[in-house]
């Protein structure tokens, strides 16, 4: 997928190490995450509890603006 959305914007920018939670692109270019895969990583890969997840990706993932193309983050069911 990450691969897919750098050809489709060579400047689109990406949240590091979280490639597993990339759904697609936006029509303005952006990577589009999904926020509970990036929950679910944080937990199985950083040893989080769901609560300590869901404060990190509020302050240092979703609350991060890095220019034009800042990856969107996308609340699923």
């Amino acid at each position: 997928m990450k691969e897919m959305c750098s050809e489709a914007n060579p400047e689109a920018l990406f949240a590091d190490g979280l490639d597993e939670s990339i759904i697609g692109i936006d029509t303005k270019g952006r990577v589009t995450y999904s926020v509970g895969k990036i929950i679910q990583t944080l937990i199985n890969r950083d040893g989080m509890t769901e609560e300590e997840a869901r404060e990190f990706f509020d302050f240092n993932i979703d609350g991060a603006y890095v220019g034009e193309y800042t990856p969107i983050f996308i609340y699923e069911e």
